[in-house]
């Protein structure tokens, strides 16, 4: 793996690391422009990635005991389900469609990350749990299905995890304060990517050798994010990171 490709894995692992999300966000334009992959392969490599270095965050969080596995068994199911029927979908989503997707979706997650409505409950805010109304608690299951299945599929078509997403509706509608959502959200991840991942062998051909060094760099990344979490300032972060994501978002949606 040349350096290019490893301080690229380290970014990847830093951000989910600090942010509890934005790994696949990341991979896929950095296999699909800096590293010269197909689309279709940057998207399922993308997946197998992101699988394991969330696993290995969700195990540092669950082992901190900042991992609610209610919550995951409530969130994950309907999510990999989705994700697995997506990515089979995908083989007759034309790959310009997915690139444009990806764009438009890390658009979204830029306007989130930028501190408006829920991004406001992501890792680091000043916000918490505790105020959240206690009405908007009270656990759904079906906005939990709902969303479960929606970001399944946006794994499975586009590649995206969903971490933005995910953190604050663990908060929002099953009350999970925010150390707790960022694990459980990592758990989520892993296992959304990972169903993903395998409903898109067979359809492309995959670089086990730069997945397998990519991966490994992007784990250390996550445990250097989760260690620097306490001393850097979360909106700052996420605001440089939002700024980061429109530019990305533009160029894609410009090459596609």
């Amino acid at each position: 793996m040349t350096l290019l490709a490893a301080l690229l894995a380290l970014a990847v692992g830093l951000s989910l690391g600090l942010l509890g999300g934005g790994g696949s966000i990341l991979t896929i334009p950095i296999f699909r422009y800096a590293l010269g992959m197909g689309v279709k392969e940057s998207i399922a490599m993308s997946l197998g990635v992101v699988s394991v270095t969330s696993l290995a965050g969700a195990l540092r969080h669950w082992h901190k005991g900042n991992l609610d596995l209610k919550a995951l068994v409530a969130f994950a199911p309907a999510a990999v389900i989705s994700s697995y029927l997506g990515a089979k979908l995908a083989h007759f989503v034309p790959a310009t469609v997915q690139m444009a997707g990806l764009g438009m979706v890390m658009a979204a997650a830029a306007v989130l990350m930028w501190g408006g409505g829920a991004a406001s409950l992501v890792p680091g805010s000043v916000e918490s749990a505790e105020s959240v109304p206690s009405a908007a608690k009270s656990p759904r299951a079906e906005a939990i299905i709902g969303i479960g299945i929606g970001l399944g599929f946006l794994t499975g078509i586009l590649g995206v995890g969903g971490g933005f997403l995910i953190v604050p509706a663990l908060v929002i509608i099953l009350g999970l304060d925010i150390k707790k959502a960022v694990g459980t959200s990592l758990g989520v991840i892993s296992l959304n990517a990972a169903a993903g991942f395998v409903g898109y062998l067979g359809q492309v051909t995959m670089d086990w050798v730069l997945m397998a060094g990519f991966t490994a760099v992007a784990i250390a990344g996550v445990f250097a994010g989760a260690a620097l979490v306490p001393k850097v300032s979360q909106l700052q972060l996420r605001r440089g990171f939002a700024v980061f994501l429109i530019g990305v978002a533009v160029y894609i949606l410009i090459r596609r």
